[in-house]
């Protein structure tokens, strides 16, 4: 888990910094952030070839306090709205289909 203000978890690095993090004893935080970080990239794929500029994307793998993962997206708006068209169109397609 990172601490506030901290960037322990960056994907786009993909370092981790095992100081920069509170630790529980028996929770997998690892195993949480390197599944948030594999799905960020998962992600940032799929986007590369659906057509949106993510040139200026930032996706950070995290953990929650029980070890699982989050992916924190820094989106610029117009991003955000051409993803939102992507998913409207897919959710379009599926009650057409």
């Amino acid at each position: 888990m990172s601490a506030p203000g901290e960037e322990a978890f960056e994907a786009t690095g993909c370092e981790f910094d095992p100081d920069a993090v509170l630790w529980v004893r028996g929770v997998d935080y690892v195993g949480g952030w390197r599944d948030a970080r594999d799905a960020a990239a998962e992600l940032n794929g799929v986007l590369v070839t659906a057509g949106p500029d993510t040139a200026d994307l930032v996706s950070s793998a995290q953990t929650r306090a029980d070890g699982s993962g989050v992916v924190r997206l820094l989106w610029p708006t117009e991003t955000v709205r051409a993803v939102a068209d992507l998913v409207r169109s897919a959710g379009e397609l599926r009650q057409t289909g």
